[in-house]
């Protein structure tokens, strides 16, 4: 159900240098969503028409509130991140749960690999909170990490950063490989160029894939076909091998789509 709430920031901190963690109010946001979905977060200020699609990264039913992880990255997340927690003058206009998220319930029981990099690591917490002794979490980062201390609440979890400055040097596929890691599934959010890499690795495993996929936004409804990637199947909306991001999307298995 894709809900339209004004949202009250109940918290705001930088949890590393232009990363995020927001805390906004809303009951039926945090009863609706599923881990991999995402809300599209309106700007107060109503020269930058177009919302901004940030993915959620946790929710709190019983407070009534769910969590956003993100990194500044133009005008509208700096304005995001400049809001005064509580103030009620500060609410944001958010519609969500959108989008379709990763395949939790079908995947019950069995082994689940996480692998998240960069901005694509909030998402997996969430995943890691329900999949608890079912899962394992594979983060990579360029240096500074973020949400590392909270994974092994949830779950097992290895760091891969690019400098070696914590755990293995190099990529989450050194990471896999270093740690002899493998899995019944593998869940990934991170950019395009890690998503290519797990994606192969997971191929020649014969270990199924399903993939998170950002892209520039609009409506994030399906209407405005902003948002569209390349599939490796005809998509009877669009008549093309291509698919919405935002509506068939955030997550794809991974032989879905070109990547």
């Amino acid at each position: 159900m894709m809900l339209k709430e004004s949202c009250t920031v109940l918290s705001l901190d930088e949890i590393e240098e232009d990363i995020y963690s927001m805390w906004l109010s809303s009951q039926a946001i945090a009863e609706e969503a599923r881990p991999g979905q995402f809300v599209n977060v309106y700007s107060r200020d109503r020269s930058r028409l177009l919302p901004r699609p940030i993915s959620i990264c946790e929710t709190d039913p019983a407070q009534g509130c769910f969590r956003l992880v993100f990194r500044v990255a133009g005008a509208g997340t700096r304005e995001f991140a400049s809001l005064q927690a509580g103030a009620h003058t500060n609410a944001l206009d958010v519609i969500g749960p959108l989008g379709n998220g990763f395949p939790l319930a079908e995947e019950k029981g069995k082994r689940v690999l996480l692998v998240g990099g960069g901005i694509g690591i909030p998402p997996m917490l969430s995943c890691a909170k329900v999949l608890q002794e079912d899962a394992m979490a594979v983060l990579g980062y360029r240096s500074r990490a973020f949400l590392q201390e909270e994974f092994p609440q949830a779950c097992p979890v290895f760091i891969a950063t690019e400098d070696g400055s914590s755990g293995s040097k190099g990529t989450v596929i050194d990471a896999i490989r270093e740690n002899s890691l493998t899995a019944d599934v593998i869940f990934a959010c991170g950019p395009k160029p890690m998503l290519r890499a797990v994606s192969a690795w997971a191929a020649k495993e014969g270990i199924p894939c399903f993939v998170s996929l950002e892209e520039r936004m609009a409506c994030g409804i399906g209407a405005c076909l902003g948002c569209v990637c390349d599939s490796n199947t005809l998509d009877r909306h669009l008549n093309v091998c291509k698919k919405r991001v935002c509506l068939e999307g955030p997550v794809f298995l991974s032989t879905e789509v070109k990547l």
